[in-house]
């Protein structure tokens, strides 16, 4: 009928970090209604999450309705500079780039959401089909959600995932180590040789970045910013799980978060320092009061979408963070799906499919980029 009015379709997301707010951000700009919902009891935080500014999230925060300029979504660095083991310099080169945080990120995206639309506490359980073309989330505590859509942007470890696919993540062989310290107490070598640039160094199985990022609070003024370092480090299986059991007893598989890494690892941490950086990266280190890791893990789904379920984000492909496109691959996928479904707004299933070819291609790219970075930077293979 002329004029009938379509009833306005409802995506369910599973996960409220940034890949489930860029997300819920283009379904909206679909004219779809969101609903999203976190595990965590609280708004997430996170400080140790540096990130290098991409333009698909400078224009997913655009096309969101934030009228942000680079200069203040993150911190401009000048050269990449690349340091040999003794400290002096191999390689140094122009090239401005914006580095910014998680949680500057985080908290533009999350004003954008209602907190009507945002719940928390909710830990899902289960996915059901009532029909072909609808899907339920259930909870903890027997709280059911059906929409015309469900989203999994629970991360790396998503529960959507292991409910409906067979992939699992594999271990790269080794870790980085991460930390921050603030900017007006960087030592003064670390401040003479680091400050301002990107920086690099690597060693037989090692390998070192830092830049400096928004401090506290999302604070962007000069000397209340962090410097943020990550070191990769080859480490087999057993050490692995050594590192990943916190001060408070539990054994994590792939992280221990700021605050929790044992005390015998920080000594580690400073004696390996000592033997494998060059001076300013080995005072920077020695300098980070609660240092933490995380695992590095590879994986790039075959598909993204199976009936009303899609995976986007890290739930999806898991990039090496050599690639610097961990965020900007959730921003990518958000972008393409709000894309596909304003161009097939009356056939859901056609505008996945359409979505999820180019989805997969740029996961597999991803992950096949990495693996070669990582593989040569920490193995030397070519």
């Amino acid at each position: 009928m002329i004029g009938e009015m379509h009833p306005r379709k409802r995506a369910l997301i599973i996960g409220g970090s940034l890949g489930g707010l860029f997300a819920g951000n283009m379904l909206q700009q679909a004219g779809w209604d969101v609903d999203i919902f976190e595990r965590s009891a609280q708004d997430l935080d996170s400080r140790g999450g540096g990130i290098v500014l991409q333009p698909e999230v400078v224009a997913l925060i655009r096309r969101s309705g934030i009228e942000r300029d680079w200069d203040n979504l993150g911190v401009r660095s000048a050269h990449r500079v690349v340091f040999r083991p003794d400290g002096s310099v191999e390689h140094k080169q122009y090239a401005p780039q914006v580095q910014t945080s998680w949680s500057l990120i985080y908290s533009l995206m999350r004003s954008t959401i209602s907190d009507i639309h945002y719940h928390k506490n909710r830990l899902l359980t289960d996915i059901t089909f009532p029909d072909d073309h609808h899907v339920t989330a259930h909870f903890e505590g027997g709280a059911r959600e059906t929409g015309d859509l469900l989203i999994g942007a629970d991360g790396n470890g998503s529960f959507v995932r292991k409910l409906l696919w067979n992939d699992t993540p594999d271990y790269a062989g080794y870790i980085a180590w991460r930390g921050l310290v603030q900017e007006n107490a960087m030592p003064e070598r670390a401040r003479q040789q680091l400050h301002g640039d990107f920086a690099f160094a690597s060693n037989l199985g090692s390998h070192i970045l830092g830049y400096l990022m928004p401090g506290a609070d999302n604070d962007l003024r000069p000397g209340h910013r962090f410097y943020n370092w990550v070191w990769y480090r080859v480490v087999d299986d057993a050490q692995r799980e050594a590192i990943m059991t916190g001060t408070d007893g539990v054994a994590r598989r792939y992280s221990v978060p700021e605050g929790l890494l044992a005390a015998r690892w920080k000594a580690h941490l400073d004696t390996e320092a000592q033997t494998l950086l060059p001076p300013g990266f080995r005072d920077i280190v020695q300098a980070t009061k609660e240092p933490f890791a995380q695992a590095i893990r590879d994986l790039a789904v075959d598909k993204m979408v199976k009936g009303r379920v899609i995976l986007l984000g890290d739930a999806a492909s898991i990039p090496r963070p050599h690639t610097a496109a961990s965020t900007s691959k959730a921003a990518a996928n958000a972008l393409a799906l709000g894309d596909a479904l304003q161009a097939w707004p009356d056939d859901t299933d056609k505008a996945l499919s359409e979505w999820e070819r180019e989805q997969i291609f740029r996961g597999k790219y991803l992950r096949k980029v990495g693996m070669s970075m990582g593989d040569r930077l920490l193995f030397g293979r070519a």
